[in-house]
């Protein structure tokens, strides 16, 4: 009904009873089994399956050996009715009155059955087989043959077969007979009991052989657990045994791995903050004394002007080292980015541009630049950085009026000067981060820039040695790969 231009809303149709009963089941089972350790998920799982299978197998063969029983007892019953009514001396109204046994198996019923469905036997109505309408079909002549199984009054079932028994004359009549199935369902709960003890035993080992592959196949899951709780409780980074070279043991190994790029990792941050920490020291200190030199003389007249000038240009020069120094700590903190966002450079255009910014920071030096065309794939501002690097170690080691040589070749970057060179004992920590030789304890610089240039080499898969240069002075060597050997997805 409308009123006032609205209908009205209709609401949702209630969910059946049913129905939500069900999914509240579902919902409760899934919450249950989720509950349950991954262990006994594992057993329950394969105790279910094998079950299953183990019931299904013996269905079948229960099912499998009814079939055959039967057929076997419906060929005999069929065999001895047709057999009887083919003698030549015996008659159907004759046969009915032998007793029991006489030609066939105990439990056997014999009987006439005429076409108005009466029955003819010598026995009483307790010992007749069933008759029904079946029978009485063949004995009026609608059906040539009936097999079929039937109860009597007493509860006790047979086969009961009918095949007609005239002998060409009317009235028309059927031959009946029934033989008693005990024996068969006696067998048939027999093999029933066996199937169901088997089963029953195959399913508890199953359970049993569950429960093991279970503890056993988690086992390495387990270690992994306490392993990394351990981790989380302690911080200690304890590897764990691996045994074998399946899919778990390449999981542990897996760990390992991880524990052990961690640790680097940490080593590596521990080792950063402490260089730095006793790097910072020194500027920090002796800018605080400018500053406090500064504050005290403030008003006084015992500062010239030409001291507090070269006050405040130490303090700017501090400034400067301490602000390089953060720079360069924070480039050398990404060091745990083994990946980044490259694309095809080329290293020529790169080293020309970081020779120009050279040059203006090393006015009184010459720079000797030979460049050939070299494609690489990587960062451009990480690889500028590290050219720069070499180029400002070049230019702040050579004498005023000296010769930086720079060549770039297939990849090749060496950058060689007129210092004094590289003493034998500092090569092989040139690179190290903070490392300063002994004659660079008073120049400026944070001992990180040839940390740098390490670092960026190696993520871009390359590498940088250092060496005497055959005129004297230092010679840096920097190899880097053409973009067409990377593999884009290394970087």
């Amino acid at each position: 009904m409308r009123q006032n231009g609205f209908s009205p809303e209709k609401s949702p149709a209630p969910e059946p009873g049913h129905r939500r009963h069900r999914r509240a089941a579902g919902q409760a089972v899934q919450r249950t089994w989720g509950r349950l350790t991954l262990r006994v998920r594992v057993a329950a799982f394969i105790s279910l399956v094998v079950g299953l299978t183990v019931a299904s197998t013996s269905l079948a063969v229960w099912l499998t050996a009814r079939v055959q029983y039967y057929d076997n007892f419906d060929d005999t019953l069929v065999g001895r009715a047709r057999a009887l009514l083919q003698t030549p001396a015996a008659d159907p109204t004759q046969v009915v009155r032998f007793p029991e046994g006489t030609f066939a198996a105990a439990g056997t019923r014999l009987a006439i059955v005429y076409a108005d469905g009466t029955p003819f036997s010598s026995k009483g109505p307790d010992d007749q087989p069933p008759v029904g309408q079946p029978e009485i079909a063949v004995a009026l002549g609608a059906s040539d043959f009936s097999l079929r199984t039937a109860r009597t009054i007493d509860g006790e079932q047979f086969r009961v077969v009918a095949i007609p028994s005239e002998r060409g004359s009317e009235p028309r009549t059927a031959f009946v007979l029934a033989q008693t199935t005990r024996d068969i369902d006696r067998t048939l709960r027999s093999l029933a009991t066996a199937l169901l003890v088997i089963g029953g035993v195959g399913i508890g080992l199953a359970a049993y052989a569950g429960v093991y592959v279970a503890r056993q196949g988690l086992r390495p899951v387990s270690q992994l657990t306490e392993a990394a709780e351990h981790v989380a409780r302690t911080g200690d980074l304890r590897r764990i045994e691996i045994h074998g070279n399946d899919e778990l043991a390449r999981l542990g190994s897996s760990f390992n791995e991880m524990l052990t790029a961690v640790e680097r990792s940490r080593e590596l941050q521990r080792r950063l903050v402490g260089d730095a920490g006793h790097e910072l020291r020194t500027p920090l200190t002796s800018l605080r004394t400018n500053l406090d030199l500064l504050a005290q003389a403030e008003g006084r007249a015992g500062l010239s002007d030409q001291d507090r000038s070269e006050l405040l240009d130490d303090v700017r020069a501090q400034v400067e080292e301490l602000t390089g120094l953060v720079g360069d700590l924070v480039e050398l903190s990404r060091d745990d980015v083994d990946r980044f966002e490259g694309r095809e450079l080329d290293m020529a255009e790169i080293l020309g541009t970081a020779v120009e910014r050279a040059r203006r920071r090393a006015p009184t030096v010459e720079f000797d630049v030979t460049l050939r065309p070299w494609t690489v794939f990587g960062d451009a501002r990480a690889l500028e950085r590290a050219v720069l690097n070499l180029l400002d170690n070049a230019g702040k080691w050579s004498p005023p009026g000296g010769t930086v040589t720079v060549r770039l070749t297939d990849g090749v970057i060496t950058v060689a000067d007129q210092g004094p060179g590289i003493a034998d004992e500092d090569l092989p920590f040139i690179f190290d981060r903070f490392y300063r030789a002994e004659e660079s304890r008073n120049m400026p610089g944070s001992g990180l820039g040839l940390a740098i240039v390490r670092q960026a080499a190696e993520r871009h898969g390359g590498s940088v040695t250092a060496d005497r240069a055959p005129g004297g002075g230092a010679l840096l060597t920097l190899r880097l790969p053409h973009s067409s050997s990377v593999t884009h997805t290394e970087l």
